[in-house]
């Protein structure tokens, strides 16, 4: 029974032996194709004289069996975390659990109190008797259609600009700033940042040129030197 081959990337030989394997997890499940073994094992039993009926049945009681173990392995199981998983075993971690559960339960009790009060409470649901009606004032009595069109107009109005004249613009670029430091690099080899920055007319110039020769330094377009401590800064272009 179950003597029939099968042919697999991981196992060559009878499917008892296999099946002996898989069932005392000495062989992944997930590597063996289930699909692949039944039809080994239709073309083993049409080969035969005829259906061995018990043959038949351990065969479908061992696939079933192959087939929950495989669902078992690909389907994901939740990980139980425990308390000592998730305090790391620190006990400040763990006082501090127990402060955060402290305030939970105290929580959990004004809430409880305060659902307990709401629930005597009912709110009435329906309107004025329709002889009280006569007392209720009309809401409607004071508007006006020059009061609704004053009141969308203040709704509908764009809301004012905001003044940008406090704020100076940027009128240069770090791609210009790159330009103006490679053109004097290019004519004099070297040079050093006051120089660089002589032309500058204010001091957001000075900064931009500042930054694009961060960039090409970063780039290794130039090499900077400084001598000293807040001292003039030697640039020159890399060879």
């Amino acid at each position: 029974m179950g003597e029939f081959a099968v042919e697999l990337p991981v196992f060559t030989g009878p499917f008892r032996l296999l099946a002996d394997l898989l069932l005392s997890n000495k062989v992944d499940v997930c590597d063996v194709s289930v699909a692949r073994v039944t039809d080994r094992f239709l073309e083993h039993a049409g080969q035969a004289a005829g259906w061995d009926l018990e043959e038949a049945t351990w065969f479908l009681a061992v696939a079933a069996a192959l087939l929950e173990l495989k669902v078992g392995r690909l389907m994901p199981r939740p990980e139980e975390v425990s308390e000592e998983d998730l305090l790391g075993g620190s006990p400040d971690l763990a006082y501090a659990r127990s402060l955060e559960l402290a305030a939970f339960r105290r929580a959990a009790v004004q809430l409880a109190r305060s659902l307990e009060e709401g629930s005597r409470f009912h709110p009435r649901r329906t309107g004025p008797p329709p002889e009280f009606a006569h007392l209720y004032p009309d809401v409607m009595e004071r508007v006006t259609a020059d009061l609704l069109v004053r009141t969308a107009a203040t709704l509908l109005r764009p809301p004012p600009l905001v003044d940008l004249t406090h704020v100076a613009p940027i009128r240069v670029t770090m791609a210009e700033a790159i330009q103006a430091v490679e053109e004097r690099l290019g004519r004099l080899g070297a040079s050093s940042f006051r120089d660089l920055v002589a032309d500058c007319e204010e001091r957001i110039h000075v900064v931009v040129r500042f930054l694009a020769l961060l960039e090409l330094y970063r780039e290794g377009r130039v090499d900077l030197m400084q001598a000293e401590t807040f001292g003039e800064i030697e640039v020159r272009a890399a060879a």
